[in-house]
Formats: C-alpha cells, structure tokens, sequence
C-alpha cells in the first residue's frame, strides 16, 4: 500500500512538473508551433533576440478592445530586428478563436497588425506551459531565452477602448526596460481577458 501511494505520489509531481508555472529569472519554456503559412518555428530560433508572447482570440472583446489601434501601435514601436513578435491562438478546433492559417492572414492584414508570426497551439501544450490563462497574456523573454515578464498588457482590466489611455502600461513598460537590459518592474502582473479555450 505505501509502495503504490508513494508510485502515486511520484506520479502526481511528475505530471504537475510538466506544466509547471514558468518563473521569471528562469529559462523560458521551450516550443515548437506552426505559423498561418506552415512554417515551423522553435523558440531557439530567436535565440540573441528579444521574444514576444501574445496570446490571441480574435473574437475576445478585450482582444477586439487592444486590435484597435493599441496592439499594432505597439507593434510598430517595437518592431526591430531585435524584437520578434509572435501571436499565438490556443483555441482547440472547434472552439471559440480557433481559426485557419488564410483567416489569420486575413486578420492581420485587415487590422494592419505586424505580427513577425501568428502560431498556432491548437493542442494547448505551449499555452499550458506558459500557464496562459487570458486573450490577450503578455510575455517578454531576453535574448538570452530568459523569461523576464508575463502579465497583463496594461493595468485597467476593462473592454473599454476609453481606458487604454488611462492604464498602466505594464507591457510596455516591460518591454523597454528589457530592450535596455534593465529587469522589468513590475515582472509578474495579472493578465485579463478571455479565459483561453482550449
């Protein structure tokens, strides 16, 4: 009996270790995800670049609320040769946000998003690692594949389009302070949005 609870128990950490919640200061997850165009791409091919995380469901209104204007602004500021920035769906087929690689093009295109890449999840493996939680779920890792933030986009968690300009930047803030090898402060916020739907 204390063999098979003790088995039980190794079982139990084992599996819990695997989605393990990331920790900033520490090594960011690993992952491997198809883009809308069918290339594949692993986080350590961006390896002496900066990485961005956004998580995605197009039909989120919190996400709607960021896609107009707030997000591709950030995009284009932050848009270098240092800094790749990957949108990532998680949605499970047949669930909401979950979509194909020609209607995220689609997307990107009509929002006037640049995105360097939009992944795809759709088994929820890379979201879960990252403990994603919310559309959209902000992470920065340094170039040297440290995680160094995750979080919410700004601090007002509201689907107003009114509150952007009133918010925290958390995101941004983030970012810039990592672009100037400064360690982001605050690291950890609360991200809001959508539950991601896997």
């Amino acid at each position: 009996m204390k063999l098979k609870l003790a088995l039980s128990l190794s079982a139990l950490f084992f599996a819990s270790s695997l989605f393990a919640a990331p920790q900033v200061g520490q090594a960011a997850p690993a992952f491997t995800l198809t883009d809308s165009k069918g290339q594949s791409h692993s986080l350590a091919d961006f390896a002496g670049k900066t990485v961005v995380l956004e998580w995605t469901n197009h039909e989120c209104p919190f996400v709607v609320k960021h896609y107009s204007g707030n997000m591709q602004s950030l995009q284009k500021q932050f848009g270098s040769d240092d800094v790749v920035w990957l949108t990532v769906i998680s949605s499970a087929p047949g669930k909401q946000g979950h979509i194909t690689g020609a209607k995220a093009d689609e997307l990107t295109s009509s929002r006037n998003a640049m995105p360097d890449a939009v992944l795809f999840d759709e088994t929820g493996v890379t979201g879960k690692a990252y403990d994603a939680k919310t559309t959209p779920h902000m992470y920065v890792i340094d170039k040297k594949g440290v995680l160094q933030y995750m979080g919410g986009i700004d601090s007002i968690p509201s689907a107003k389009v009114d509150d952007i300009a009133k918010a925290t930047p958390y995101f941004s803030n983030a970012l810039t302070a990592v672009l100037a090898g400064n360690p982001a402060n605050p690291a950890v916020t609360k991200p809001y949005g959508c539950s991601i739907k896997y």
